[in-house]
């Protein structure tokens, strides 16, 4: 598997694991965790998650999955907006760090920009990572404008913007793509294969047939070619998981890419960055 330099040195893998939608439905938790512990094992060894998701179910999911091999991990959680200001932003990590049974946190995000001054929220995160309890800080669905204020309100700290990026939301590579690749900030691709909906397409069918994978993992591989790029899929069954750690090891060619962009062109005008 590739991996991802941080800014700083630190490096890791260029696929992880997502948790959204994680640890709701006690029918689905011995699947869930079966399938966490897979994906470790394959070296996808970057886990996201966030207090949103469940109301801190999918955290608590974590722990009771991979509490034992937490040195292992890098962890990544990701804060409510209305949560990242100085008097509340340290409550809120210490209960993402309960959940997830951890002292620290790898990497502690901002969800999505709310009414809180980015200055504001930089200082919080910056005196949770003087005090130990997060390594790394970034942001999360931050389009090229909000980045360029972040960065004037102190935020040279940021280490990624993790958002929204696949084969039908190709917006960011108009601008945003090339602004956080000029200023080393590596890009995290949520829902990568689109929650699933990438899963047959004509381009993408045919392609699967030449390189004998799924169209998934040719929708998956063509995230993760892009240097500098994390992408964390969920998979809540072992099944998929291994699904997805076989595409980071497929290579399309100069042609397939070709015929995946005039499948899926990427749109001429710029346009605000789509979340979900």
């Amino acid at each position: 598997m590739k991996h991802v330099t941080l800014p700083g040195g630190e490096v890791v893998p260029s696929m992880g694991q997502g948790t959204w939608k994680m640890g709701e439905r006690a029918e689905r938790r011995s699947d869930e965790i079966a399938a966490l512990r897979a994906g470790v094992e394959l070296g996808m060894t970057l886990i996201d998650t966030a207090e949103m998701y469940g109301d801190g179910a999918a955290e608590s999911l974590i722990r009771e999955a991979l509490g034992s091999v937490r040195d292992q991990l890098f962890l990544v959680s990701k804060a409510y907006p209305q949560n990242a200001s100085r008097s509340r932003l340290a409550g809120a990590c210490e209960a993402s760090l309960k959940r997830l049974g951890t002292d620290r946190l790898d990497l502690y995000l901002l969800h999505w920009r709310g009414s809180v001054p980015l200055a504001e929220t930089v200082e919080a995160l910056e005196e949770l990572k003087s005090a130990g309890k997060i390594r790394h800080w970034g942001v999360s669905n931050l389009d090229t404008d909000d980045m360029e204020e972040l960065v004037a309100a102190g935020g040279g700290g940021c280490v990624t913007d993790q958002i929204l990026y696949n084969l039908v939301r190709r917006g960011p590579e108009l601008d945003l793509l090339p602004w956080l690749t000029e200023h080393k900030i590596p890009v995290m691709a949520y829902s990568p294969v689109e929650q699933g909906r990438l899963s047959t397409h004509p381009a993408l069918d045919k392609i699967a047939a030449e390189v004998g994978a799924t169209p998934v993992q040719v929708a998956l591989s063509w995230t993760l070619r892009r240097d500098g790029l994390i992408a964390i899929p969920k998979a809540s069954s072992v099944a998929h998981v291994r699904e997805n750690r076989a595409a980071a090891d497929i290579v399309l060619s100069d042609a397939q890419l070709a015929t995946l962009d005039a499948a899926f062109p990427r749109p001429s005008n710029r346009r605000p960055l789509e979340m979900l």
